[in-house]
């Protein structure tokens, strides 16, 4: 799908008409250091991207929601009265539970049915958020059409909210605010817990942001996030028995944790904790890297995040270790490491302009000649958060 025209087209094939028809657009985001860090109340350096989700959207008047894509066969059609979580319903729970948490917020009254289309071009299962995506652009495209007024911060809270509660993925708030609140050419720091958050300029001439899919696809919601969220909470627990004023992860400091660590028995938990932390530092290294325009500094970091993430926090997998080494042999690229939630996906790196053919097939063929799999590469740029853009 190449423009708003064809997927206005293609909604007239799938619901007949196309008179009242509003466009919006909500981008998949690239976190580029601070993994794991966001559900433990520390920092984040997330961007949005320009590609993303589009929602072709009309009102209905019969209280009928019906949700269709361009990408799958699938899709639903719902009423507000009877919103429940329905495995074959697969990618359309997600629209699903933001229309739940909408009515949850402003009662059955203003909604009064809709249809909607949805296209995207994020590779699916790739750990740029596509799930954010949808969850952004549907909250937007329902809040407008049902004449909410609603800001982007709560339409975030209402997306991460649908995807805890609705669909059972125990995710952050990074990826729904990155998405939302993104910046072109800007990155988000932001501090998960309070909701603190600056942009920082990624003023990288002469470099590129790439990339790489991994092409092995991981499942968030099966995938063992949920149990290095209960690892955490459980070495968060023994901490505070030190210290009993810390609220989370986030707010220890490596000096701190120097001091207490002894507490923890599990080599395991400590091995999670020591992550977060030291994660932590990085993402404040890095800011001060990017910000004094000292980019070796942050490839240097970005290099050291994905260390930790394999070795302390075990989310990287064979795939995405094996780019990461493919990658950081490329003299043009200055700094390589997973993104998103690990266990396949993307790894997003850091490349000289004129050494990113060189990095494609260097990359490309060592990659496939030790896992078998063909990896995929975006040269990226960053792109605004949600917005309605017909």
């Amino acid at each position: 799908m190449n423009n708003i025209i064809e997927l206005i087209q293609l909604f007239k094939e799938k619901f007949g008409y196309t008179d009242g028809v509003r466009v919006f657009f909500a981008p998949g985001r690239v976190n580029l250091i601070g993994e794991h860090t966001d559900y433990n109340g520390g920092y984040v350096f997330p961007a949005a991207l320009t590609f993303g989700t589009w929602a072709a959207a009309a009102s209905r008047e019969d209280g009928v929601y019906r949700f269709r894509s361009a990408n799958f066969d699938t899709g639903a059609d719902v009423v507000v009265s009877e919103l429940v979580y329905r495995e074959e319903d697969d990618w359309a729970n997600y629209p699903k539970g933001v229309l739940n948490e909408l009515v949850k917020r402003a009662g059955q009254e203003p909604f009064k049915g809709a249809d909607i289309l949805y296209y995207g071009n994020i590779p699916n299962g790739a750990g740029l958020s596509s799930s954010a995506s949808i969850e952004l652009a549907t909250g937007l495209a329902l809040s407008k059409l049902a004449e909410l007024e609603m800001d982007m911060l709560e339409l975030v809270k209402l997306g991460q909210n649908a995807e805890n509660q609705f669909v059972g993925v125990n995710c952050g708030i990074m990826d729904q605010f990155a998405v939302g609140m993104g910046k072109e050419d800007h990155a988000i720091a932001l501090k998960c817990d309070t909701l603190d958050y600056h942009y920082v300029p990624i003023k990288i001439d002469g470099y590129k942001i790439v990339i790489t899919n991994t092409n092995k696809r991981r499942g968030l919601a099966d995938s063992k996030y949920n149990e290095r969220r209960e690892e955490c909470e459980e070495g968060l627990k023994l901490i505070q028995s030190q210290l009993p004023e810390l609220e989370s992860l986030g707010d220890l400091s490596i000096e701190q944790w120097e001091r207490v660590k002894r507490v923890i028995k599990n080599d395991v938990i400590s091995r999670r904790v020591e992550h977060v932390v030291t994660e932590d530092d990085r993402v404040l290294s890095a800011m001060k890297a990017l910000e004094a325009n000292d980019l070796k500094k942050f490839g240097e970091l970005m290099k050291e995040s994905h260390v930790s993430l394999r070795d302390l926090y075990e989310v990287t997998g064979f795939e995405l270790d094996t780019l990461f080494e493919e990658a950081a042999k490329v003299e043009g690229c200055i700094g390589t490491r997973m993104t998103g939630a690990g266990f396949g996906g993307c790894s997003v790196s850091i490349v000289r302009e004129e050494a990113v053919e060189e990095f494609k097939s260097v990359v490309s063929e060592n990659y496939h000649a030790k896992t078998g799999l063909q990896p995929e590469f975006y040269v990226c740029d960053l792109g605004d958060g949600a917005k309605e853009i017909l």
